[in-house]
């Protein structure tokens, strides 16, 4: 496979060498601090040995000068000066006196390696830098490649982990024999190898080796996409130090973490999903399979909370005087892309009548029905297993919490508290045991750039899912919690492969949320059919509007899943700042599992889901992965024609809508949904209103109009929205019948499509309104105001954004001030 990075595209390139090392552990210990806008500290690596799972062929080359496994050297440097350095820029807990680093000066947008530049480069620091010693290495010295950008390195040294007592209660290191190198190397092989019951120690280890003394500063050198680390004298992946110190800083311009205002005013920051990920946070290895645990410890002033994505329920240790210290750990090995951090003013909002304890949790539940043990081990990589402990597999609730800026308190009570045990209890009841053990869920600030997002232990939930009835809410929180299963706890091993996360978590959160609902059948299926077709809707407009290779689910082909001799590789058009707004893998995917669902049986479908989530928990999967073992789980006789081949090429890797998909919809039109129906009974309704003489006759009734749910309603405006005028008196009693102002944002947003379209000025201010608190869905809108060409909508759309544009979410913002130029 030859991994080309070509500037003018969109890629996104994941640098890190995986294939010849891992990192097994992360300890982070970080400063927040809101004045400067950076955050700062040290993290350490634990390595492990290179990825065993690596698929690639004989005739892999690197491209974009990444190192081969016979190539992976340092390159010879020149000499370079050493400045004097001004401690007072850094952190007061780092020893800034050691620091002895020299700069080459800044580059070009692509550098001498071809290198993709993200952006202009900082004058304050230089692209790429060594430390201390350039005389003659040649290129003998094995080099690591870290994924990094927008961090200034400060300094990188290797960890003397020998010099930690107690490690010889359990390291098989021949001490007496071995050379210091080699017995450091020893003691993290046999620290990073201990079995999973001993993983309280391990941390209790991890820590204390993260503590002790460096032994030798290493050789490092940045360029715009990666950090790169040798030591003099480490030939091999095998020579090169097992645990090393990186001392570091974000930039406040940094995008892997958002500093913005909540709600109240306050100041915060939070990790938003970035397409770049962590690697502006803290240098890592990108690529997913880089799986990897992770302890990280965060001070910042008393007055602020901090999350993570961690296992325990951190508590906050008083420091210094205004200084609080968390605490946060993860003993389940993830990609270091899901890590998630987020500090601001933030209040655990309880109960009215609140329990005593700080989580909110239910008893352990007896075994039911959904109870789905097996007899035998896992089969992931070892590790603490939800799904080997007995109370785990009866636990339909997990214990929650849920934090919001004081000022959301109420409608966090009213809106979110009290649907958490319901959803958790329908995904346990149809996926079985939960994969995390506890989970926290934050409202984030306006400018959170998405209606949610699932990180391990915890969800991020915008604004916009508490407003209206609890639908939108639900449906969201739905979608949130099935990514515990698909996406986290079973990850794509390629990350073109979206469908794989987005897809399944859109499908199962219409079967969530009817199970949450408790509705009976025929009301469920009904419910899921409408969603259908709103769904489908949705995705024709998306197709028309988008370039075909934006269409594909799986863009790589035969390649999917491969990677260069090195492990880096690039994720197709991973940059693409329009990509975060389309929704082709969430609606083609869920397409193709309702068809699959249907086509094979649901009972069929959800049994060997269960399944399918027991053998691949804790593990990477390709499309064929599932697919395969799907359809060999039924008996040849009843797959109906479908093979791996035929469902890949026609769903996976073509653009547009597969054949499969409209047969179906043209033999099950919309109308054959009752709730739809009942929705086109209401549209003509509407249509008659409309073409009543505008001054009528006093004392005539209007018509009777149906009461209809929220899908019903988007359903509704999306069929108004195709007739060419609407007057202004249909457009008010629209609003009034329905209550649109008071609708949920996806009601909202369509009723903001009606406005525009049919410049109803009594609304504007409604359009202005959700385009500042709605922000994760107001882009489109931005699109409608402009090409209207009225001078008073345009207007509208640039002041909108002027009061915005500060806080907004950097692609968000690119994408709009695009539309508005």
């Amino acid at each position: 496979m030859d991994i080309k990075l070509d500037p003018s595209q969109d890629d996104l390139p994941l640098m890190a060498n995986t294939s010849h090392i891992l990192v097994k552990h992360y300890v982070l210990d970080l400063d927040v601090d809101f004045g400067n806008r950076v955050i700062e500290g040290t993290i350490v690596l634990f390595f492990g040995d290179g990825n065993r799972f690596k698929k690639q062929t004989s005739s892999t080359q690197e491209t974009f000068q990444m190192e081969s496994e016979e190539d992976c050297t340092f390159r010879k440097t020149k000499p370079c000066h050493v400045p004097e350095m001004d401690a007072s820029g850094y952190s007061p807990q780092i020893g800034n006196s050691e620091f002895v680093v020299c700069g080459k000066g800044d580059q070009d947008a692509f550098d001498n390696d071809g290198n993709h530049d993200n952006q202009k480069h900082d004058s304050e620091n230089s692209s790429s830098k060594y430390c201390c010693d350039t005389r003659n290495h040649g290129r003998e010295d094995f080099l690591l490649v870290l994924d990094c950008c927008d961090l200034s390195v400060l300094k990188v040294e290797e960890v003397d982990v020998a010099a930690v007592p107690g490690l010889e209660r359990f390291t098989k290191a021949p001490k007496l024999e071995a050379t210091p190198e080699k017995l450091r190397q020893e003691i993290v092989h046999d620290l990073v190898a201990l079995p999973a019951d001993g993983w309280r120690e391990q941390l209790d280890y991890y820590t204390l080796c993260s503590q002790a003394p460096g032994c030798g500063q290493l050789f490092f050198d940045t360029d715009n996409w990666s950090l790169r680390i040798r030591k003099t004298g480490a030939h091999t992946a095998a020579d090169f130090p097992h645990a090393i110190r990186i001392w570091y800083k974000t930039k406040p311009e940094g995008q892997s973490v958002t500093w913005t205002s909540d709600q109240s005013g306050r100041p915060c920051v939070y990790t938003m999903g970035s397409p770049i990920n962590n690697r502006a946070l803290f240098p890592c290895q990108e690529p997913p399979v880089a799986m990897s645990t992770w302890q990280a410890t965060v001070r910042a002033a008393a007055s602020f909370v901090v999350l993570i994505s961690g296992e325990n329920s951190a508590k906050p240790t008083p420091l210094r005087e205004g200084c609080m210290s968390w605490y946060y750990y993860v003993t389940m090995p993830m990609p270091a892309s899901t890590f998630t951090i987020a500090v601001g003013y933030w209040t655990e909002i309880k109960p009215k009548t609140s329990p005593s304890d700080d989580l909110v949790a239910e008893r352990p539940l007896l075994p039911s029905k959904a109870d789905f043990r097996y007899a035998d081990t896992c089969s992931h990589v070892e590790y603490p297993c939800r799904f080997q402990k007995a109370a785990a597999v009866t636990q339909e609730i997990i214990p929650h919490r849920v934090f919001a800026p004081l000022c959301l308190e109420r409608v966090c009570q009213e809106a979110l508290l009290w649907l958490i045990p319901p959803c958790l209890s329908a995904a346990y009841s149809v996926l079985g045991t939960h994969p995390f053990s506890r989970l926290d869920i934050l409202i984030v600030p306006a400018n959170f750039p998405s209606l949610g997002m699932a990180s391990p232990h915890i969800i991020f939930l915008s604004q916009s899912t508490l407003t209206g009835v609890s639908h939108l809410c639900g449906t969201r929180l739905c979608h949130e919690i099935a990514h515990a299963w698909f996406g986290l706890a079973i990850g794509a091993r390629d990350w073109t492969e979206e469908w794989l996360s987005e897809g399944f978590a859109t499908h199962l959160e219409d079967v969530f949320w009817a199970e949450a609902q408790q509705l009976p059948p025929h009301e469920a299926l009904e419910q899921q059919e409408l969603r259908a077709c709103l769904r489908w809707h949705r995705l024709q407009d998306e197709l028309r509007n988008s370039s075909e290779e934006m269409q594909v689910l799986r863009p790589n082909k035969e390649e999917t899943g491969h990677v260069s001799a090195s492990g880096a590789c690039v994720v197709k058009h991973g940059l693409n700042p329009e990509k975060g707004f389309m929704q082709v893998h969430y609606l083609k995917g869920y397409f193709l599992l309702r068809f699959l669902a249907r086509t094979l049986g649901k009972e069929i479908y959800f049994s060997f889901l269960k399944k399918f989530v027991h053998l691949f928990h804790g593990k990477l999967i390709l499309s064929q992965d599932f697919l395969q073992m799907l359809l060999e789980s039924i008996p040849e006789d009843k797959r109906l024609g479908l093979s791996v081949e035929n469902i890949v090429h026609d769903w996976l890797e073509c653009s547009g809508i597969p054949k499969a998909l409209q047969e179906e919809q043209e033999a099950e039109d919309c109308a054959r949904c009752g709730l739809a129906r009942q929705v086109g009974s209401e549209v003509a309704k509407w249509i008659r209103v409309n073409r009543r003489p505008r001054k009528r006759k006093r004392g005539k009734p209007e018509a009777a109009f149906e009461k209809l749910s929220p899908d019903q309603i988007i359903l509704l405006l999306e069929c108004l929205l195709k007739q060419k005028t609407l007057s202004p008196q249909t457009l008010q009693l629209l609003q009034q019948t329905y209550r649109l102002q008071e609708q949920d944002a996806e009601v909202r947003h369509r009723w903001c499509e009606l406005i525009i379209k049919h410049k109803y000025t009594n609304a504007y201010e409604q359009v202005s309104r959700f385009l500042q608190e709605d922000q994760a869905m107001g882009v489109y809108l931005y699109g409608e105001l402009m090409v209207s060409e009225d001078a008073r909508q345009q207007q509208l759309a640039h002041r909108c954004f002027e009061l915005v544009k500060e806080h907004m979410d950097r692609a968000t913002a690119q994408v709009v001030s695009e539309m508005l130029l």
